[in-house]
């Protein structure tokens, strides 16, 4: 029978700008009596990387520009963050007008190429009133850096997601999604294998980073603070994927 672990690790602080997650890890490991192993996998939510890395912004510290103005009357939207939303986007897909006393919606290409709802911009789980949280400027290299800082304290090198959570076109609700990778693949091809039954397998490739970060979410309780889940027992191989293989190009987008 196979079988993997999933642990929640506890003890994580509230994290503060330059503080250092790899410690955190390291210690929480620690006390929950678990030692690292080089096949380990973390999948760690976005939140704390961005607020070690400073990614919070003051709302006082914004001053909204006409677009931003005329946006917020359509969606009944704070214009602040209406001007954090065009900055950090490529380009505004679709904006969906307020009704009924709701917010309306507003899709966006983030600049790292990320398709979501307001350019990944979060208000929840902030110490301060009136700050937004913006996604790491360059998600892949938190992953890498992460993983070069743990193994330089344990001797270890685990596998690293950073993950996020989205909407998803078709479907309500949402999971988490890789958004950044260190060594971890971010798809795995089966194209050109069998299945069960023998047959050739042509289009096959799960989105591992994904399906870890999807995992993830069942222990990473918002109102708990478990901001880091270890994976361990997977049957992987380290890669030089970047989180762009995750990524459809536009030329295959049919809609």
């Amino acid at each position: 029978m196979m079988s993997i672990e999933i642990h929640a690790l506890t003890g994580i602080p509230d994290v503060k700008a330059e503080d250092d997650l790899a410690q955190f890890i390291v210690t929480s490991m620690a006390e929950a009596n678990l030692t690292l192993r080089d096949n380990d996998i973390f999948v760690i939510a976005q939140k704390i990387v961005s607020k070690a890395e400073g990614q919070t912004i003051h709302l006082t510290d914004i001053t909204p520009s006409e677009r931003a103005e005329e946006i917020a009357h359509r969606t009944n939207k704070d214009p602040r963050k209406i001007e954090m939303i065009l900055r950090e986007s490529r380009k505004i897909l679709k904006i969906r007008d307020a009704s009924d006393n709701n917010e309306g919606t507003i899709i966006t290409l983030h600049n790292l190429g990320f398709v979501s709802a307001n350019a990944g911009i979060d208000e929840s789980n902030l110490d301060g009133v009136g700050d937004l949280l913006l996604l790491p400027r360059d998600p892949d290299n938190s992953a890498r850096t992460l993983r070069e800082n743990i193994h330089s304290l344990t001797h270890k090198s685990p596998g690293i997601v950073i993950s996020d959570t989205f909407g998803r076109p078709w479907r309500l609700g949402q999971v988490n999604v890789a958004i950044g990778l260190a060594a971890v693949p971010a798809l795995i091809d089966l194209t050109g294998q069998n299945d069960a039954w023998g047959n050739r397998l042509n289009v096959t490739k799960p989105a591992f980073a994904d399906e870890l970060a999807a995992a993830s979410g069942l222990l990473m309780d918002k109102q708990t603070k478990s901001p880091v889940i270890l994976f361990r027992g997977l049957n992987w191989q380290p890669s030089d994927s970047q989180i762009n293989d995750l990524l459809r190009p536009k030329k295959e987008d049919l809609f």
